[in-house]
């Protein structure tokens, strides 16, 4: 009979603050840590992304970080096959991990299981790339209206992949996803942090403005001029803003609060989704210290099996 070994997620809205608590709990239960963003996943895009530092991660390694280029695709699937093989290395060893991050589908494919869907096919991604974000959601209404209720509706990637499933299957999307297989023997005991609201959309507008004063501008700049038209695929929050700045359609205080916009945005929808995941248990750092918050996870962490 295979070994079960536990594994310790810290989740939460972007700016709440998982990061600090995340490296505190590692050095007690000696454990490495996985990065679960979606868009930190990306070389280059560091200060956007409020990607963890050599400095900060205070010699506690870290996985799933500058994976691939920011113009390339990246999928569910991928980040569950690259972090089911970190969990076999560290099964062998029977060593803790904890996950963290605030990409639940990512988390979820990994500690409930992923729902093996057809492979991208160019042809249909190409076709579907040509339409606008209206002509992609009202197809989607009309093949799957569940995942239509669901997803981020102004995420085109999502949506053409959700649309792509439909088409290459003629199956819904929403029922496939749902057919999922566990591929690592770690028990997951889930944790969700949060503030109350206004915390933390003040914590998101101080830190977008602390990432303006590390020089967004000149990171975005970069890859801009880099990626040539490739760079319209990259849609992460602080990026396709300032993008839209260069392009002459908006100034730079306009890309400022939009940024400020969608990471409030994002923020709620993390709130929504995660409150939905029943197995989670929730501590809000608006109500007690991080000190007391990380006693009462260890002393869970103690007794879970």
């Amino acid at each position: 009979m295979e070994k079960v070994l536990k594994g310790l997620v810290i989740s939460g809205p972007t700016g709440v603050g998982k990061t600090h608590m995340s490296i505190s709990l590692a050095k007690k239960i000696k454990a490495d840590i996985i990065s679960a963003d979606s868009m930190q996943v990306y070389k280059k895009m560091d200060i956007g992304t409020a990607k963890i530092t050599c400095e900060e991660m205070k010699g506690i390694k870290h996985y799933m970080l500058d994976v691939i280029e920011p113009d390339e695709d990246y999928s569910v699937g991928d980040f569950e096959k690259k972090v089911n093989k970190i969990l076999k290395e560290k099964e062998e060893k029977s060593e803790n991990i904890i996950i963290v991050g605030g990409t639940g589908l990512y988390i979820k494919a990994i500690t409930d299981g992923f729902s093996f869907l057809p492979s991208k096919d160019r042809r249909i991604r190409k076709e579907l790339e040509k339409k606008s974000m209206k002509e992609l959601t009202d197809e989607l209404k009309k093949l799957d209206e569940k995942t239509f209720n669901e997803i981020d509706l102004n995420n085109k990637v999502r949506l053409i992949r959700a649309l792509e499933v439909c088409l290459l299957t003629g199956k819904k999307f929403s029922d496939l996803k749902t057919d999922n297989k566990k591929n690592n023997n770690y028990n997951f005991l889930k944790i969700f942090l949060t503030r109350n609201r206004e915390e933390i959309y003040d914590r998101i507008n101080k830190r977008v403005d602390e990432m303006k004063n590390k020089g967004l501008e000149h990171e975005a700049r970069r890859i801009y001029t880099e990626y040539g038209h490739s760079k319209y695929k990259i849609t992460a929050i602080g990026y396709k803003e300032f993008f839209n700045y260069f392009d002459g359609n908006i100034s730079f205080e306009e890309a400022i609060e939009e940024i400020k916009k969608e990471s409030r945005r994002y923020a709620k929808r993390q709130l929504t989704w995660f409150r939905k995941e029943k197995e989670y248990v929730m501590y809000n750092l608006s109500e007690k210290s991080e000190q007391e918050i990380e006693k009462e996870i260890l002393e869970k962490w103690k007794n879970f099996k």
